[in-house]
């Protein structure tokens, strides 16, 4: 759960009684606040970005050169290991200028000839995709610079034509074709612009379907198919600026459909890229009942391949549309009692005549090859596990390659299948390497880059070699912040299972434990829940932490145990059945599921004082700290809820319709799955989507006589780490509440 860009944050305590205390000193050589979040002494580095080349068999990364203070883009041989220089930062430099360009993203024309480059970005909403566009011709060395007709740091999702001769961009909700060789410009949308997007999308669709990029172009580069949004109607979400001037304004209005709401409607139109009318596809159903989050050419093919979900999302369409004729076939329907899943990672097969499904038809999510009329579906793998994600495919050997963990829910290994459906999946990682593994196949399915890591290894890059799995080069094993990581000597988290009893039946849940250092079994500990429990994330996950891992380690270190524990229907691969528990009742099962959880821990590990049990969570975590603390107040007895929503009919209705249903056939549930409507069951102590949110739960506490601190975070986005030392005030708040009210000794 996400809510959008800058506005005021809040983190709200709920407390009894209020001490005011110091901060605890911190010993020499100890885990401390401002090493994790201001100093930077556990950061971790990355690796790239990096691309496969057309040929399968290398790929190309970017290399500080110190002689000019830039990057080289440099080729790699994945067989030989050969370096060579493809592009030096002095290739890279404009002309009349010292310094070369910053590469935030590039992308190589399809016969390697051009470059382009994606600079001086800014952030729109979540991502940074708003920029200028560089092109450097490697035949003739020129750099020049895209966009000339439209105002600078304005444009997005800039792409090559098929043939590489053009490119085309969106720049204020309208899109452009410029000429690679005359350098002209043909804008070939008008209407872009207020409550009309052309070629990107609205905040929902990038928030919730993760479409961002909204314009295709046609395999034989004549034409365009893009998205155009209306958001006319739909409610706006003002944001306002106290901080920055004088008197108030308004910096942001947002159009934001809450539950229950007007949806901005959607529709996919074709236009000719050197300009013309655009012509529109009439695909079935009300536009503001149903959402367009995917669509895609076939491959050398005039056809583009549409999923359409209902505003339910229960059932998910797939067209097939001629952009000749404008003729639409429904070649696949995909239905749901509950909710279904869009297609994210389409892959071709058979020379293009067959595409790679994912579907949970058969309860679990599982491969399927379909052909691209729909009429032939094959199973590709088969049992009683999940694919996480596909990882490519070896077309010459006739292979699927993909993320599964059938036997442990917390971790992720590479496995492959074949492609006539036909034999058992295969584990490729070796049984060795224990944790979590992604891979990102070259096109001719011999090579990967693999990124693995666990709770104690930070993440480490290396390409290795396949079907053998054989590690040929580590490219990044953050060396420098494992050691750091080491020397503090810390409680590495320990996995376990806590088995509830519920009505309906025994339920083994996963969860976490990190232990005080200097663990004594013979004490008493008061206990810390990390929580989320929503269907978008996991929190018990055997990958390496980051700032969230290291800011427990601080708590155990203050002398807490820190638990973290997985309920039904958070994002783990254990099977639709376990999605779908949650589906009409959010934070009523998860909640309840942590409550059974916690009072079984209690009795599990009897060096845990129940007396003394807090709980935090931020966005969903945040709304179930609260529901937790506001449906069992005898179990719980502080928390820490950070960027919650207090109220659900408040949040975006994509995703809180998707599994709460309409809100005209739940209200019911909507209203006992909001905090808000228990909050004068309080007892305990608590600490903060929207201000509005937060204020609404203020007004109800307030009128229920409960007392309670709050820290607001004004012009701050959902992640509170913009403007100066947000990060480290937040934690040194969070770590003096928790001192006050849990860690002291009643």
């Amino acid at each position: 759960m996400n809510m959008m860009k800058n506005g005021v944050l809040a983190v709200l305590f709920l407390t009894m009684n209020v001490i005011s205390v110091a901060a605890p000193a911190a010993a020499d050589h100890a885990l401390t606040l401002p090493d994790i979040f201001k100093n930077n002494t556990y950061q971790q580095k990355w690796y790239g970005p990096v691309r496969w080349m057309q040929d399968g068999n290398s790929y190309s990364t970017l290399e500080r050169n110190p002689a000019t203070d830039g990057e080289d883009i440099v080729r790699y041989d994945a067989l030989t290991g050969a370096r060579t220089v493809l592009i030096t930062a002095k290739q890279l430099t404009p002309e009349g200028t010292k310094k070369p360009l910053q590469l935030d993203d590039y992308e190589w024309s399809k016969d390697g000839s051009r470059l382009l480059i994606f600079t001086n970005t800014k952030k729109v909403w979540r991502y940074w995709t708003r920029g200028d566009y560089w092109i450097l011709d490697l035949r003739t060395g020129d750099l020049h610079r895209l966009g000339a007709t439209v105002d600078r740091t304005t444009m997005q999702f800039a792409k090559f034509s098929p043939d590489g001769s053009r490119v085309a961009f969106v720049s204020k909700q309208n899109i452009y074709v410029e000429n690679l060789k005359t350098w002209k410009t043909v804008q070939i949308t008008h209407d872009g612009g207020a409550d009309i997007i052309n070629g990107t999308s609205d905040w929902m669709y990038e928030e919730e379907f993760e479409l961002r990029d909204g314009f295709r172009w046609s395999p034989d580069g004549r034409s365009i198919a893009y998205w155009q949004m209306d958001t006319s109607g739909v409610q706006r979400f003002d944001m306002i600026d106290n901080v920055d001037s004088q008197y108030p304004k308004i910096f942001s209005s947002v159009p934001y459909p809450m539950v229950g709401t007007k949806l901005a409607s959607a529709r996919i139109g074709v236009v000719q890229a050197d300009g013309g009318q655009t012509r529109w596809l009439a695909i079935a159903g009300d536009p503001r009942e149903n959402y367009l989050p995917r669509m895609d050419f076939v491959p050398d093919s005039n056809q583009l391949l549409i999923q359409q979900l209902n505003r339910k999302q229960n059932t998910n369409r797939i067209w097939l549309a001629d952009i000749r004729s404008m003729a639409l076939k429904n070649v696949l329907t995909e239905t749901d009692q509950d909710f279904v899943d869009i297609q994210t990672d389409l892959q071709w097969v058979d020379h293009d005549k067959s595409f790679i499904w994912t579907s949970e038809r058969d309860g679990w999510r599982h491969l399927y090859k379909i052909s691209t009329d729909g009429k032939s579906v094959s199973k590709l793998t088969k049992g009683d596990f999940d694919v996480v994600e596909v990882s490519g495919i070896d077309h010459k050997n006739g292979y699927v390659y993909y993320i599964a963990s059938p036997t442990d829910f917390t971790q992720r290994y590479l496995y492959r299948s074949r492609l006539d459906g036909t034999g058992k999946p295969k584990r490729i990682t070796p049984t060795s390497q224990v944790g979590q593994s992604v891979l990102m196949l070259s096109s001719n399915g011999q090579w990967g880059l693999e990124l693995f890591q666990n709770v104690s290894t930070p993440p480490r890059i290396s390409l290795v070699s396949l079907p053998d799995y054989r590690q040929v080069k580590m490219l990044e094993d953050n060396h420098a912040l494992k050691t750091r990581y080491d020397e503090l000597g810390l409680s590495a988290p320990q996995f376990f299972k806590v088995v509830i009893d519920d009505v309906d039946g025994k339920v083994a849940l996963d969860a976490w434990m990190i232990k005080p250092r200097n663990f004594d079994s013979s004490k008493k500990y008061p206990l810390i829940i990390y929580v989320y429990g929503e269907p978008a994330s996991s929190t018990v996950q055997d990958q390496w932490m980051g700032e969230t891992g290291l800011w427990h380690q601080y708590l155990a270190q203050q002398g807490a145990i820190v638990v973290s524990i997985d309920n039904r229907g958070t994002a783990t691969p254990r099977g639709k059945a376990w999605r779908n528990s949650i589906y009409g009742q959010i934070g009523i099962l998860a909640s309840r599921d942590q409550a059974l959880a916690t009072r079984e821990i209690l009795q599990m590990f009897p060096y845990i004082d129940a007396s003394r049990v807090g709980i935090w969570g931020w966005s969903g975590g945040g709304q179930m700290t609260l529901n937790a603390m506001f449906r069992y107040p005898d179990l719980y007895t502080t928390g820490i809820a950070v960027a919650f929503v207090s109220e659900q009919r408040l949040y975006d209705a994509a995703y809180q319709e998707r599994y709460m249903g309409l809100l005209s056939d739940n209200a019911k549930g909507y209203q006992d799955g909001s905090p808000i409507t228990y909050a004068q069951n309080l007892k305990g102590a608590l600490d903060n989507v929207h201000y509005q949110s937060y204020e609404m739960l203020v007004d109800k506490l307030i009128k229920e006589n409960k007392v309670f601190d709050m820290m607001s975070y004004p012009m701050r986005s959902h992640c509170l780490c913009e403007r100066g030392n947000t990060s480290l005030h937040l934690r040194e708040t969070m770590a003096r509440f928790w001192e006050r009210n849990l860690l002291r000794s009643q």
